[in-house]
Order: structure tokens, then sequence, then C-alpha cells
């Protein structure tokens, strides 16, 4: 994959922001790009006239989705790339096809984003397994240096799946991956990951750390829209069960006049875990523009562009008496800002929204999330108004 060294500039000229609105945000639901407005249109129009409707828009477009998801993760293996449409979905497949046995263990963080808690609480009341819960440090000393010591201890001999995220989407602490990777190897456990809040905007190489599922709503830092996602299972997965019995992932899809011979072979790789209407008409054309402009700016130079613009500002965040994670724990894309007891952060933000300046609150902290569509205006509104808050 060949990456680019020139740094990225804003590039706010290729969305439609108001001009007067501060949006850094991004980790609740990214806007659209325009290309991608553009492509989600065009798909609605073409429904208008069903007759220009062909098997390209059945196949060829979830082929070309393939081909961008696999440059923009480095990974040679495009055929184990799907279509869903979201993270609970995607954790579905990883707990329908796990293999177990009583007494074993699902790890786990706190407060992690419910499509990837819920679908692990039921399953281990099931089969008869621990789920253990990794809670961080109470001190913000080296708080995401200790939180990542200690999920790497809690992976015993009866771990069988770790599944987390890897930037943490209430506050941006980051996890190391390599290492978990390397550890669940050694006990023979799984590693699956949500990469809502990091892939597109986090650089991961799937080829240098493979893990066994990925699995990423596309409204977030994909660029794409609500509605669908995509997830990427590695070999353990090969020969599994769907949670659906569709027509599109078997032999011979392709041509409509035999679709009553009803094959019950799936096509090969994980193409069988496809969701139904995977050919969505606006939503894959969407996603596929998401994606070329991903793959056009590069995951690594949106996490630099987001390091540059945000790197005074946290500096002066802490003179402020404001919490902030150590920088090689946390993203740069996302990252969340603890105030003192006496702040009321709903307060807070209504204040913020006053002035058009979007962020969120998630467990108690200020969740900021920039992106390439920002600059130091923003990041100055932003500053101005959290020191009058705190004074």
């Amino acid at each position: 994959m060949t990456h680019s060294s020139t740094p990225l500039a804003c590039e706010k000229h290729l969305f439609s922001l108001d001009s007067d609105v501060h949006y850094i945000n991004c980790a609740y639901m990214s806007p659209l790009l325009n290309t991608v407005a553009l492509a989600g249109i065009d798909g609605v129009v073409a429904k208008q006239k069903p007759y220009t409707v062909t098997g390209e828009h059945f196949f060829q477009r979830v082929e070309d989705f393939r081909t961008k998801c696999a440059q923009l993760l480095n990974s040679t293996k495009r055929e184990h790339f799907v279509i869903i449409p979201s993270v609970s979905y995607g954790m579905g497949i990883v707990a329908k096809n796990l293999r177990v046995q009583a007494g074993q263990n699902i790890i786990i963080l706190h407060d992690q984003f419910p499509s990837n808690v819920f679908v692990w609480q039921k399953f281990c009341a099931e089969h008869g397994l621990e789920l253990r819960v990794i809670a961080p440090p109470e001190s913000f000393n080296e708080r995401g240096k200790e939180w990542n010591e200690r999920l790497l201890s809690a992976i015993d001999a009866k771990t069988v799946l770790v599944s987390i995220e890897h930037i943490h989407w209430t506050d941006g602490t980051k996890f190391d991956l390599l290492a978990l990777r390397k550890r669940t190897r050694d006990v023979g456990a799984l590693l699956a990951m949500d990469g809502t809040q990091s892939v597109g905007a986090f650089p991961l190489d799937l080829s240098h750390i493979e893990l066994d599922a990925l699995v990423v709503a596309s409204y977030k830092w994909a660029m794409g829209p609500y509605g669908i996602g995509f997830a990427y299972f590695s070999d353990y997965f090969r020969d599994g069960q769907p949670l659906e019995e569709g027509w599109v992932p078997r032999v011979g899809s392709e041509d409509f006049s035999t679709l009553t011979q009803y094959s019950h072979e799936y096509k090969p790789n994980m193409l069988r875990y496809e969701m139904g209407e995977r050919s969505s008409f606006a939503l894959v054309p969407m996603l596929n523009a998401a994606l070329d402009q991903l793959n056009r700016w590069q995951p690594e130079r949106v996490q630099e562009y987001c390091a540059t613009l945000t790197a005074p500002y946290c500096s002066a965040l802490r003179d402020l008496d404001l919490s902030l994670e150590d920088p090689q724990y946390r993203a740069s894309h996302l990252f969340g800002i603890r105030t003192p007891a006496s702040i009321d952060l709903h307060k807070l933000l209504e204040s913020l929204s006053k002035r058009k300046i979007y962020v969120s609150v998630r467990s108690g902290a200020v969740r900021i999330s920039p992106h390439v569509y920002n600059d130091a205006s923003d990041m100055d509104a932003l500053f101005d108004a959290l020191r009058e808050s705190v004074r």
C-alpha cells in the first residue's frame, strides 16, 4: 500500500457544514461528504426507474467495496470483507460461531459500547462462561497505561475471546492491539474488535495485526451513511453459520433465472455472512464513495492532522485543571476531558450548543472528536468556552 507523506490540509470544502458551526463531534456522527451524499441521491433516483437496475447494481458494487475496504486496511483477503447492517449483527455472527466450553471466560472493557456488550452478557449466561469486565483505575495518573496492563493480565488459559474497541468510544483511550494479539494467540483465544470509533481515522494494518473479527458501523469515522457497515472475519469463521439464509451469498445467485434451483452451496470465504438486501442501491454507492475518500486521505494522515490541530489546546487544557489522558495512551481524533466535580456537564453542553459548538458527553467525559473539516477556529471557540466555564 502506497502512502503519501504530504500532510493533509483542512478539507472543509468537501462538506456542506454551516460556516458558523463548530462541529467537533465526529464520534457522534460524521457529516456526509458531498460526494457521498450525491452517490446516495443517484441511488435513490435509480430506483425511480427500476428498469435501469441491473445485475451490476446487485453484485459488482459490493465487489468494489471489498477491494476498497481491503486497500484501506492493507489486507490481501478481500473476500473476507462483508456488508453488514450494524455492530450488533457482526458480533452476533461471532457469537453464533464461537466454540466454547463451560468454565471459560470472555473479556470486554468497562463502559464498552452496548452493541459489543449485550451479546456477550447473554452468551456467557447461556453457555456457563465468565464475563470479565476490565475497568480502568480511578486515578488519572497513567490511567491508560494501567488499563492496558489490567486487560493483558486478565487474559489466561481459560480465555476464549477478547472483544474490545481499539479506541474507547467514551474517551479515546488507546489499547495495544499488537500486545493483545500476541497474548491471545499465546492462550489460543480469539481477538474481536469494534472498529467503529477508529477505522478510517486511526491506522490499522490487518496484514500486520490480523484480527479474528473486525466489525465497523460506517456512519462515524468511515464517513458513510447510517444503516450499513462492514466486517472482516478470519479463517476461524470459514465454515461457520450465518445469521441469515439469504439467496445472494449462494453459488450461482447472479443468474436470476435459476434461483428456484435453491443452491445450498455458499460462495467462498466469508461471503455467507452478508446481510439480506446487502446490495442497497443507495447505501452501497455511498459507502464506496466514502471509502474512496478515506483511501485518498489515508488514516495515518487523518490522525496526524488531528494531532497537529489539537496538540496546542491539549497542553492548555491541563492548565485549566482539566484531566486528559497521556498522549501515548489516547487517540488524537477522539479524546475525553474530565472536568472538576463542580462543573455540571449537561449545563456545559447546553452552553456550548448555544455557541454552535458541538461535542458530546459520554460516561463523565467531555468527548472531543475533530476531523479534517475542523481548523484552528473551531478549537479556539471550544477552548475559549471551556476556559470561561471553569473559571
